[in-house]
């Protein structure tokens, strides 16, 4: 049976500094390898890849919400691995799919090609299928396994201090989720988008050796304790004793928190993905240039990376619950700025309500699931809940879409999120933490 330390030449237990720190840096690194499995890293090479495929935008996209909503099936699966075999090893196999996709994708034309030679079929539905298939995989891999062993890992090698911790790995994720357009842009523009994956793909194979050598499942596996500060117990009669329950996923399936911050994290999901897909064509329903619809993921960006910064560190402190009613409050107003988008008070609210809801997610969709949960079994829950946030995100362009396309407007969206909002308001008047 191997040891936590197989295969790698560094050893917690002999760092001279408490190792979580570590973590800390290569989990947050691990987020950002996620990039090219997620949207923001797709988008990018949507029309260079869709044209040499013969795709329109409507089969492209269609195929990209397939594979995702495959995908969604798996990782709570994905989930129990990590329960059973820890962040190392799941990352370090996430990473490696992730890279041979990527090698894949590089190839699909040559793919397509074959493939409609071998059938004797000249059809879109053979690159669409392909497409479909490496859809999954990418998405599977980066958005779903990687994503969660990487937060998880972080959240396991801290306790007390873990909303601070967050703060810090938020920080540096946005960031680098900002930055990677520009980057993968250099590339496409430089390298093209075959061999631009490429690149990308060799980069993930030398990071899955950086996962080997660094990542660490937690801390007792090496005698030591989160936070790397052993508390002082206190011969005192009247001490209260802190009891942790470790839910497993059935039992917190059981719980009205689960659920009402499930679904919170899964409407961002679905409402930040739908409009960051079709941003343009909403502000351009208003007159709005498409210089103008970009510029407003500047303040979005602001607004969230400030939330982020100061509700994590908040959040070794005050109730959760409190990020529960702030985060719907955002969506109501999110909502209801696209409603009243003709308006400058619709732009703000939209604006306000998107950064507030991405910056709360950030501190709920990794700091309170081992708050109320407990550690032991935060794979299957954190996988289960990020099955929730990936059917969000694949339904969302296309029910935008429709909406629009159907309906004449975007703003139907905002009346469907509203009710759907109401709901979720209804249902959390009694959450509570479990562990109380």
């Amino acid at each position: 049976m191997s040891t936590p330390n197989s295969y790698s030449f560094v050893n917690p237990n002999k760092v001279p500094f408490f190792y979580g720190y570590v973590v800390l840096v290569i989990g947050s690194l691990g987020v950002l390898a996620s990039i090219p499995g997620q949207t923001v890293g797709v988008s990018v090479f949507t029309d260079p890849v869709k044209d040499a495929l013969g795709l329109s935008r409507n089969q492209f996209s269609n195929a990209y919400m397939i594979g995702t909503l495959l995908s969604a099936f798996f990782v709570s699966k994905a989930g129990l691995l990590f329960d059973r075999f820890g962040a190392r090893y799941v990352a370090f196999g996430a990473t490696i799919l992730l890279g041979f996709s990527l090698m894949l994708c590089a190839v699909s034309v040559q793919m397509s090609e074959h493939m409609q030679s071998f059938l004797d079929i000249h059809s879109w539905t053979v690159p669409f299928g392909i497409m479909c298939v490496l859809f999954f995989l990418i998405r599977f891999s980066g958005q779903g396994v990687l994503t969660m062993a990487s937060r998880n890992m972080i959240m396991l090698w801290f306790d007390k201090n873990r909303g601070k911790v967050n703060a810090v790995s938020s920080v540096t994720v946005s960031l680098g989720f900002s930055s990677s357009p520009l980057v993968m842009n250099y590339l496409i523009d430089n390298h093209g988008w075959e061999r631009s994956w490429q690149i990308l793909a060799v980069g993930l194979f030398l990071f899955s050796f950086c996962i080997l050598q660094l990542y660490r499942n937690k801390p007792e596996d090496f005698n030591l304790v989160p936070d790397g500060v052993r508390k002082h117990i206190k011969k005192v009669a009247d001490t209260p004793k802190q009891i942790v329950k470790d839910f497993t996923l059935t039992e917190a399936k059981r719980t009205r928190g689960f659920w009402m911050f499930g679904l919170i994290l899964a409407f961002n999901s679905f409402f930040a993905t739908g409009f960051t897909f079709h941003v343009v064509s909403i502000f351009a329903t208003q007159g709005y240039d498409k210089s103008h619809a970009i510029a407003i993921f500047i303040p979005i960006s602001i607004i969230a990376l400030s939330v982020s910064t100061c509700c994590n560190i908040l959040s070794d402190y005050i109730s959760h619950k409190i990020y529960l009613y702030i985060m719907l409050t955002a969506g109501v107003l999110a909502a209801s700025g696209l409603i009243g988008l003709s308006h400058p008070l619709g732009i703000y609210g939209l604006v306000a309500g998107l950064g507030i809801m991405s910056g709360l997610f950030a501190v709920i969709n990794a700091v309170t699931w081992p708050r109320y949960y407990g550690r032991l079994h935060l794979g299957a829950i954190s996988g289960k809940v990020m099955s929730f946030l990936v059917i969000g995100s694949a339904i969302a362009p296309s029910l935008f879409s429709y909406c629009f396309t159907t309906l004449g407007s975007y703003a139907y969206i905002g009346y469907i999120a509203l009710a759907f909002l109401l709901f979720l308001i209804l249902g959390s008047v009694v959450v509570k933490n479990p562990q109380q």
